[in-house]
């Protein structure tokens, strides 16, 4: 297998901010120094109420929109979706993107410094989608936010976005879940597990505690390998089979690789390049404990709990969270109107690559939800007005505008 020139992954993100407080986890373990990397698009209301919030998947992160640059290799993956004019509207609507808990672009991951200032590896605590919803809400106090206009997300981000209103139905205005389920089903846990594996079968895993070593010797073989699982899921046969068929990678002879190999080789490389693996294991596996209904009395009543006009839309053609799976998500919410349907080639990539289908049923559910009429501050954003502070916030400090609160 070919493989990249590893570095460690620089922390990216823009802004960021240090959570006022130790975050529990639901195993029982405590990270006591939490920070969440965030990138944010438009202007704040004086109220606070045009806060949208996006949520991205697995090997995304904050960088939804704009173009490429320092600690961001490749333009925003949603680059489409927001901007002025757009269904996320910058000249209406506040944006924000934080990277998931336990990821390793600006958020607070196995790759992190941990006690005693070496890296958590395998001491970092195993996470579940609600712990990740936890320090978001936690982040959300600190900036003030007490309710979003809309919580968006596709794929592991709209595994967020339903625990977001399932668990604070009264601080989410309005959903929007695309290619996404309520609980992991058995394929999916198969899927992710092996891909898991794959890591963890690397020698340069060394247990989890590879931070400390050559960037070289870590686990890329094993990231690239789970890559290349994950990345057959992303996508569809007939499109593997139009764009690839049988045919060599040119160049490479009759005893080369074939071309869909090379595809694969190439996505292996990218993401090794970019992203830890101690992160992706700890992310998948949270993927893999996600379910709504747990505790709850099962997922039907889980759901029946979210109060906000909800738009959930599939990708036709994904095999990774196929339609079924939303259906029963647009059944079971209560405000959620019928299943939309995204046609597409392209699988379960679908859902970042079909803005055209896409942007539309965003800009319906934000003016389903009644909130079309708000309208950001046209003062600085420094001088927008903000409620009472939450419980513990830095000293006068309004960390969701200031991009040097914590240094980066």
């Amino acid at each position: 297998m070919s493989h990249a020139t590893h570095t460690t992954p620089a922390p990216a993100g823009p802004r960021s901010l240090i959570l006022p407080a130790p975050l529990w986890t639901e195993s029982g373990e405590v990270l006591p120094e939490v920070r969440i990397g965030y990138e944010t698009w438009g202007r704040l209301a004086p109220d606070r109420s045009n806060a949208v919030l996006v949520l991205h998947a697995l090997t995304g992160d904050s960088h939804v929109a704009g173009p490429a640059g320092p600690g961001f290799p490749t333009p925003g993956w949603w680059d489409g979706l927001i901007g002025p004019g757009r269904a996320l509207d910058t000249d209406r609507w506040f944006v924000v993107a934080p990277n998931a808990l336990g990821g390793c672009r600006g958020s607070t991951g196995p790759a992190s410094p941990g006690p005693g200032g070496r890296a958590w590896g395998s001491r970092f605590p195993r996470l579940s989608v609600r712990d990740q919803v936890a320090a978001e809400v936690a982040a959300a106090d600190v900036w003030g936010i007490e309710r979003w206009a809309a919580v968006v997300g596709g794929s592991m981000g709209g595994m967020r976005a339903v625990e977001w209103a399932v668990t604070h139905p009264e601080r989410v205005g309005a959903l929007f879940l695309i290619a996404t389920t309520a609980a992991a089903g058995a394929e999916q846990i198969a899927w992710c597990s092996t891909q898991v594996h794959a890591i963890r079968g690397d020698p340069g895993w060394a247990g989890g505690d590879y931070h400390d070593r050559p960037a070289s010797a870590g686990p890329w073989r094993g990231l690239g390998l789970a890559r290349r699982i994950a990345h057959i899921t992303y996508r569809s046969e007939p499109e593997l089979a139009t764009r690839f068929g049988r045919e060599r990678q040119p160049g490479e002879g009759p005893n080369g690789r074939y071309a869909v190999e090379s595809y694969l080789d190439h996505h292996a490389a990218k993401l090794t390049a970019r992203f830890d693996a101690g992160s992706y294991v700890v992310l998948t596996e949270a993927m893999n404990s996600h379910d709504v209904g747990r505790g709850r009395g099962g997922v039907a009543a889980a759901l029946a709990r979210i109060t906000a006009p909800t738009v959930v839309a599939a990708v036709d053609s994904d095999r990774l969270y196929p339609p079924s799976q939303q259906r029963t998500l647009a059944d079971a919410i209560p405000n959620a109107g019928p299943l939309r349907v995204v046609r597409s080639a392209y699988g379960h990539d679908g859902f970042l690559l079909e803005l055209d289908q896409v942007a539309p049923l965003v800009t319906e559910l934000l003016e389903r939800a009644g909130s079309a009429d708000r309208v950001g501050s046209t003062e600085p954003p420094e001088r927008a007005a903000r409620p009472a502070p939450p419980r513990n916030p830095p000293p006068n400090r309004n960390t969701l505008l200031d991009p040097t609160v914590t240094g980066r």
